[in-house]
């Protein structure tokens, strides 16, 4: 069976597949992973394994990016269709805020993930998560993301994928039966993913030689050393990380062990010296920075 009929099998098939059955829905990924399976190494796997997904809960957007710690993202699957300037902007820096970004970092055990599970408290209100000029992913939809979750994979090359599946705002998140479902295949999932992109690195050459970045992604805490300096202090650049980032007050006294009081106090003094007036403007100037 050819790439483009096993994906048309896979999604005629799952219109028969009862939404709430997870015995057929699983029934049915097994005949799908026999096509998966096959196509490995051909340029149409990831959307033939994208469909099959779908067939265990239905989704609207996807994507996959690999994390180089030194390096900027890698766009290795499109599920979104054009996602335009949004997307240099995320590969160019916003990334820095996306919570599966930071969790690929840390090197969080591989599997399936809800955002929300990884994120800081304060990131769904904040700006990043609502930005359609940043986010490649919102900005095809009006509005943010019902939920966005993915799964996390370390690949051969040393650093780690995000295969992310996302329901638009007009829809319900996944819930804990779908959750389980796709949790449940993601032994394949992750297989399929190291396998296709086993040869992934981020040296555009592809060199055999190792890899030069931090096994800790240390390049993600010297990327804001920039923004700010000369004007803000070590512990404000560190502040500014973390409201960033999406973690309220009383998150950031806890992280750091001091008041949150004084956490208040650095915001004010930070606002003061880069002449701005709001959160809003401060994630607006770091974008700005991270572009130039």
């Amino acid at each position: 069976m050819t790439g483009q009929a096993s994906l048309n099998a896979i999604r005629d098939s799952s219109a028969a597949v009862p939404e709430r059955d997870p015995l057929a829905a699983l029934s049915a990924w097994q005949v799908a992973s026999a096509d998966i399976l096959a196509r490995i190494d051909e340029p149409d796997l990831p959307a033939i394994l994208d469909a099959a997904l779908k067939r265990l809960a239905p989704y609207d957007l996807s994507c996959a990016f690999a994390y180089p710690d030194e390096a900027p993202p890698l766009f290795i699957y499109n599920g979104i269709g054009a996602p335009g300037a949004a997307l240099d902007s995320y590969v160019k820096g916003a990334h820095l805020l996306d919570p599966f970004s930071t969790a690929c970092a840390r090197r969080v055990p591989d599997g399936l993930y809800r955002m929300r599970d990884l994120a800081p408290d304060d990131f769904f209100a904040g700006e990043y998560f609502n930005s359609w000029e940043v986010h490649p992913c919102i900005s095809m939809e009006s509005g943010s993301l019902a939920e966005e979750i993915g799964y996390l994979v370390t690949l051969p090359g040393g650093f780690m994928a995000a295969f992310s599946l996302m329901r638009s705002n007009d829809k319900r998140p996944f819930s804990a039966a779908e959750f389980a479902l796709l949790q449940a295949v993601e032994p394949l999932v992750r297989q399929t993913i190291r396998r296709q992109w086993r040869h992934l690195r981020p040296d555009p050459d592809g060199g055999d030689e190792a890899p030069a970045w931090s096994a800790k992604g240390a390049v993600m805490e010297r990327a804001f050393e920039s923004f700010g300096a000369g004007l803000l202090t070590a512990r404000e650049q560190m502040i500014v990380q973390h409201v960033l980032r999406g973690h309220s007050a009383y998150s950031i006294a806890d992280r750091l062990g001091i008041a949150e009081g004084t956490v208040k106090n650095h915001r004010k003094s930070i606002y003061a010296k880069l002449g701005l007036a709001s959160q809003q403007e401060l994630f607006a100037r770091f974008i700005e920075h991270m572009l130039r």
